[in-house]
This record gives structure tokens, C-alpha cells and sequence, in this order.
């Protein structure tokens, strides 16, 4: 089994895997928390309840994220067991659970074939988190839309309020980029702003749920400025559309009477 799970021997051996392996029945493998709670990393060949101590294994998961891995031990009971662990290639899922469907049945006629995948077991544990990352790429979907319909409404009204300012800057000889930029420097202060309020509240938000798990990673600088980079291209790609349409207008048209 511990072969099968991919399970690493630190110290001591596996259980034998010769015939005469019934004699493994009375003994234990620990896992490294297993020692670490005994204060003993050294515990092979020690007896406990009767029974020897022959291997330690490296820690493994063998519950969610949000526990940190607890003292395991492993005993060899074949004659009590009834499942049977099988590593399937990748790839080669279907025809080999059709061949285990076959030799069961060669041996259980009439009893029904039940099995399972033990990533999806590990995976079931993380129902929520997947619920929330979905639902977190949907809501993060619609609130840059809705950013992005209001900040073009905004620059919309702007420039039109602008509209012959716009024209009198470019009479006096302004470029087309100087009044982009004026007019795109508001926005991109507002959009500061809303960065600086964003950053400590997703910091600890982010931080807060993190927290709930044993084992999580640690919030770089460069996630939250990459995020702050990704809304300022969103910003003056949307703004930028009216603003360059605004300073590539005839004055002309800018200061006609209205």
C-alpha cells in the first residue's frame, strides 16, 4: 500500500512483501509527526503496545489543507481489509478499471464493482473554495464591466463638458498626446485613490481566509502590483478611447456655436 500511495520511507523498511509477511502483522510505521509527538526521531526498533516499530515515513496528507498533518501509524491487517488500492496509469483509466471489473467478477460473481479515484476524494474536501474561487472570477467579471461602463460614462461627460476647452487648447498649438494626458490625469488619480483604499482591504481579506489553512503561501508585494498595474491599463484603455477621439476632433467643430 504505502508503495501503491507513493509514500516515502524516511527510516526503517516497508512492510515485507515476501511470503512470510504475516509476521509484519504485529509490528508499526509511524509517520514523521508520529515521532515528532513522541519527542524521539529515533524510534526504530522500539516496542510499543507489543508490537515493533520497523519504519517511519516521510508526512503525507491524509487530511484536508486546513489541518496541519497529525501523528499516523500504519499496521498490516490483510485478513481485515477489504478494499483494495490500485495505481492506474494515466491515461489508461477506462481500460483498466475494465480489467479489475473482470477479474472482481471472476472472483465475486454477482456481487457489484464499486470503486473510486482517490484525487476525487481529496478533491470533495475543497468544494467550497472551488464555490468561491468560481463565483470570485464571475463577480471579479462583472464589477470590470461595470468599472468600465462607468468610468466610460465618466469620460464621456467630461469631455463633452471639455468639449471646447478641448478646442481652444488645440488652436493655441496643444499636441493631440498633451490633451489626452490632461484629460486622462483626473482619471488616473481617482483610479490611484481606488487602489490605495483596495490594497489593505484585499491584503486582509486575502490574509484572513489564508489563515484558515495549516499550510498556505505567503502574500507578495508583486500580487497586489500586478493587480494595481492590470486596473490602470483597464482604466486608460477605457478612457483612452474618448479622450484620443476628443483631441483628434476639428477645433472647428469644438467651437462652433451651439
Amino acid at each position: 500500500m504505502l508503495e501503491t500511495l507513493g509514500i516515502q520511507i524516511k527510516q526503517g523498511r516497508t512492510f515485507s512483501r515476501t511470503l512470510d509477511h504475516d509476521a509484519d502483522t504485529m509490528k508499526w510505521i509511524f509517520n514523521e509527526a508520529a515521532t515528532e509527538a513522541m519527542g524521539n526521531s529515533n524510534i526504530v526498533g522500539e516496542i510499543i503496545s507489543d508490537r515493533e516499530i520497523i519504519g517511519v515515513v516521510k508526512n503525507f496528507h491524509f487530511q484536508s489543507l486546513h489541518e496541519r498533518v497529525k501523528p499516523f501509524a500504519f499496521l498490516l491487517e490483510p485478513y481485515y481489509s477489504m478494499d483494495i488500492w490500485v495505481r492506474v496509469a494515466a491515461g489508461k483509466e477506462s481500460e483498466t478499471i475494465d480489467y479489475l471489473q473482470k477479474v472482481y467478477s471472476a472472483f465475486n460473481p454477482g456481487l457489484p464493482f464499486n470503486f473510486k479515484f482517490l484525487d476525487q476524494a481529496y478533491e470533495a474536501q475543497y468544494v467550497s473554495e472551488q464555490r468561491v474561487a468560481v463565483l470570485a472570477k464571475y463577480f471579479a467579471g462583472l464589477a470590470i464591466i461595470i468599472s468600465c461602463l462607468g468610468l466610460y460614462g465618466l469620460a464621456s461627460f467630461t469631455t463633452e463638458r471639455r468639449k471646447k476647452e478641448i478646442g481652444i487648447r488645440k488652436v493655441f498649438g496643444s499636441s493631440e498626446v498633451s490633451i489626452v494626458y490632461l484629460l486622462s490625469s483626473d482619471f488616473t488619480r481617482l483610479v490611484l485613490i481606488a487602489i490605495l483604499i483596495a490594497i489593505p482591504v484585499s491584503y486582509v481579506a486575502t490574509d484572513e481566509w489564508l489563515s484558515t489553512f495549516a499550510y498556505n503561501i505567503d502574500l507578495e508585494w508583486w500580487y497586489f502590483l500586478g493587480g494595481s498595474v492590470m486596473a490602470l491599463l483597464i482604466a486608460w484603455v477605457t478612457v483612452g478611447t474618448l479622450t484620443l477621439k476628443a483631441a483628434m476632433s476639428s477645433p472647428l467643430e469644438s467651437l462652433k456655436y451651439e
